[in-house]
């Protein structure tokens, strides 16, 4: 069940980069937000809490933790638009009151792996911060998914981390 939820997320990136005509990496992530209405909020945030998104009179806000590096920003931001693209249907019509609200975010629960909205928002970043097409074009050289250099080259080139980028290309190779 996971695997073609997973799939239709990834799908999902790869329209979303079409229709905006997106076909360079690094992708510009706070862009394809912006074109999408929504508004990014940069602030300190408390704990784990990487980010959330929630709507506020009629308009998305992105809201991101501003302490954490810029290429887990980027992957917040992607992992938000996800939500938006993907779950717009649990967002539509809430109202930001205090701290009362239902918001989607981005945590340490949300990269658990259990939770099956997260999986798929974790899904849609990765193929839009790292779209396959893009990785493709990166693999008439073998790759070694062990090649720490290559791997670091390749996320400066995608800017994200070593992780994410590994984490992308174990799924491509074995998802």
């Amino acid at each position: 069940m996971t695997k073609p939820r997973k799939k239709a997320a990834r799908d999902k990136a790869q329209k979303l980069l079409a229709q905006l005509g997106v076909a360079s990496v690094p992708v510009p992530v706070e862009k394809i937000a912006r074109a999408l209405g929504a508004v990014i909020e940069a602030r300190p945030l408390d704990g784990a809490l990487s980010g959330a998104i929630f709507v506020k009179n009629g308009v998305p806000v992105i809201g991101v933790n501003s302490l954490h590096p810029e290429n887990r920003q980027r992957f917040t931001i992607a992992h938000e638009i996800g939500h938006w693209v993907l779950h717009r249907d649990r967002l539509q019509g809430v109202v930001h009151v205090d701290k009362t609200f239902p918001v989607l975010r981005r945590d340490q629960e949300s990269a658990s792996g259990i939770d099956l909205i997260e999986i798929e928002a974790n899904a849609f970043a990765a193929e839009l911060l790292m779209p396959t097409a893009s990785l493709e074009l990166e693999f008439a050289t073998p790759l070694d998914i062990d090649d720490e250099d290559r791997l670091s080259r390749l996320a400066k080139q995608f800017k994200v981390s070593v992780s994410a980028m590994r984490y992308r290309l174990l799924g491509y190779f074995y998802d």
